[in-house]
């Protein structure tokens, strides 16, 4: 499953690619002036890609992680 940006700002991400995850985990963080947004696992997996490096601009609707089962 794609996870997408939920805004533009500057991705934190708090997982690497293979780690599982469970439903709810957060696997991010967006972050724009003081606004900061979680981005959640919708259901468990594997992370199997991280389309952006750590702390770099993404734009909303952007895909940033992949899960796979």
């Amino acid at each position: 499953m794609k996870i997408f940006a939920p805004f533009a700002g500057i991705i934190r991400y708090h997982v690497a690619e293979g780690q599982k995850v469970t439903t709810g985990d957060v696997l991010a963080t967006v972050e724009a002036v003081k606004l900061e947004a979680p981005v959640p696992a919708p259901g468990p997996g594997t992370v199997t890609a991280l389309h952006r490096e750590n702390y770099s601009d993404v734009i909303g609707g952007e895909v940033v992680i992949e899960v796979g089962s």
